[in-house]
C-alpha cells in the first residue's frame, strides 16, 4: 500500500509540473514572413514591407480557382515611428499573426543605410526573441527595399530564396559578393576599429513590371533581381560601394573566397588563359614596431587551367611556372587595390585592427580611438601570394596547338 501511495503521489506531482500546449501556434493562424524590407519615409518614419508566403500557391504551382493564377507571396506594408510600431500596425491589415521565425532575409533601403545607418534597426531585430540573427542582410542598390521585396522571381517561387541562393552560388563561384548574416554585421559594428561589408542587390528592369505575374510568363523576364557589389559600412552607415577587383580583393583578404576565375595575358593577348581556383587560404598577421602597426597578408592558392585562347605548351614545366608567376602577380594586384580602396575610405573593412587587437591588445588600446582615421590609412601592408597550377582539365595539349600544327 505504501508503494502504491508513493507512486500515486509521484504521478500527481508530475501532472502538476506538465505545461501542456500553453504556447501552441496553429499553422492556420500564422502569416509566415519570408523577407522583410526596411525603408525610411520622407517624414522620417520606418516603412516596413513584409513578404508573406502563400503555402497553397507555392505547393500548387500558383494555381487558383476558375483557371486564374495567384502569386506565391503576398505583400503587406505599414509605417511607424519605429520597427516595432510598424510591425504592429501591419497586423491591422492581415487576418493572421505575423510569424518571423522563418524570416531568412532582411533588405535595407540604400537611402536608409546611407543617411541613418543600420544600428537602430539592428537593435530592434536583435531584441525580438522570435527573429533569427542568422538571417541574411542585404542592401538595396539604387532602389528601395520595398521594390526588391515585392519582385516576383522565376525558377525560385519565393523571392527571398532567389536572393539567398544567388548570394550563396556567386560567393562560391565568383567571389565578388559575400553572404552576411545579421549576427556577423552586429559583431563587425561592435568590434573596435572595424568596418562592415554587406552584399548589395538591385532590381534590373521596371519595378511595376517586376510585381506582375506576366513577368514570370516570359522566357527572358523584363525585370529581375541581381547581386550587385559590396556595400562598405562605417559605424553602421553606408559610405561606399565596391565592384570588380576591389570587391573580390576584399573578399579574398577576409578569407571568404570559395572559388573564382583569374584571367592572365599570354603571347601578347590579354586575358588569354583562365585560371580556376580550387583551394585558397588567406592569413593576416600583425606586428607593432616603434609604436606603428605593420600588417602582413599571405595567400596560398591552388587551381586548374580552365581555358586557353592561344596555343600554349603546358607540358613544359617552365611554361607552368610562368603561368603561376602571372597568376601570383594578378592576385597580388587585386589585394593591393582592395587595401588602397579601404584606406581611402578610412574604413577598416579588412579586419586589420581586429588582428592587431588580438595579437597586441595593450598596444591597440592606444590606437583604437583613432584607428580608422589616423593609423589605418597610413598602414604598411606586405602582401605575399603563392599560386600553383594543379591540373589542366581533360587535356594536356592545347586544342589550338594541335590546330596550328596541322595547318603547317
Amino acid at each position: 500500500m505504501k508503494r502504491k501511495g508513493v507512486f500515486l503521489l509521484l504521478m500527481i506531482a508530475m501532472t502538476l509540473l506538465l505545461t501542456s500546449c500553453w504556447s501552441k501556434k496553429e499553422l492556420t493562424d500564422l502569416a509566415i514572413v519570408s523577407a522583410m524590407g526596411i525603408d525610411k519615409t520622407k517624414d522620417g518614419r520606418f516603412h516596413l514591407t513584409l513578404q508573406i508566403i502563400n503555402p497553397g500557391n507555392v505547393a500548387g504551382g500558383m494555381q487558383g480557382g476558375g483557371g486564374s493564377q495567384s502569386p506565391p507571396i503576398t505583400i503587406y506594408s505599414a509605417s511607424g515611428d519605429n520597427i516595432v510600431e510598424a510591425s504592429r500596425r501591419a497586423s491591422g491589415r492581415i487576418s493572421r499573426r505575423l510569424y518571423y521565425a522563418h524570416t531568412n532575409l532582411v533588405v535595407v533601403g540604400e537611402r536608409l543605410a546611407k543617411k541613418e545607418g543600420l544600428n537602430t534597426l539592428i537593435d530592434a531585430l536583435d531584441r525580438d526573441p522570435e527573429f533569427r540573427n542568422t538571417s541574411t542582410l542585404v542592401i538595396a542598390k539604387n532602389s528601395t527595399a520595398a521594390d526588391l521585396v515585392k519582385t516576383l522571381t522565376p525558377v525560385d517561387k519565393i523571392p527571398a530564396n532567389k536572393v539567398l541562393k544567388t548570394l550563396e552560388f556567386t560567393e562560391r563561384k565568383w567571389g565578388e559578393n559575400v553572404k552576411t548574416s545579421l549576427q556577423e554585421v552586429m559583431k563587425s559594428i561592435e568590434s573596435p576599429g572595424r568596418g562592415t561589408v554587406v552584399s548589395g542587390f538591385r532590381l534590373v528592369g521596371n519595378a511595376q513590371q517586376a510585381q506582375k505575374l506576366d513577368n514570370l510568363q516570359e522566357s527572358a523576364p523584363a525585370a529581375t533581381l541581381r547581386a550587385s557589389g559590396i556595400a562598405v559600412l562605417k559605424q553602421g552607415k553606408l559610405v561606399d560601394w565596391l565592384y570588380g577587383k576591389p570587391a573580390r580583393g576584399t573578399v579574398w583578404i577576409l578569407d571568404k573566397i570559395q572559388g573564382t576565375d583569374i584571367n592572365i595575358g599570354w603571347g601578347g593577348k590579354k586575358e588569354a588563359i583562365a585560371y580556376q581556383t580550387v583551394r585558397q587560404k588567406t592569413s593576416v598577421s600583425a606586428q607593432v614596431k616603434n609604436g606603428k602597426p605593420h600588417i602582413s597578408v599571405h595567400t596560398r592558392v591552388e587551381g586548374d587551367i580552365g581555358d586557353m585562347e592561344v596555343p600554349v605548351d603546358i607540358t613544359n614545366p617552365k611554361v607552368i611556372t610562368k603561368i603561376e608567376k602571372s597568376v601570383r602577380k594578378e592576385i597580388k594586384k587585386e589585394l593591393r587595390v582592395a587595401i588602397e580602396r579601404a584606406q581611402k575610405n578610412k574604413t577598416d573593412i579588412l579586419g586589420f585592427g581586429e588582428v592587431v587587437h588580438r595579437t597586441r591588445p595593450n598596444q591597440f588600446k592606444k590606437l583604437k580611438t583613432e584607428w580608422n582615421d589616423a593609423y589605418f590609412p597610413k598602414l604598411d601592408v606586405d602582401i605575399a601570394v603563392e599560386a600553383y597550377v594543379r591540373r589542366a582539365g581533360l587535356r594536356n595539349k592545347s586544342f589550338l596547338s594541335g590546330v596550328k600544327e596541322n595547318q603547317k
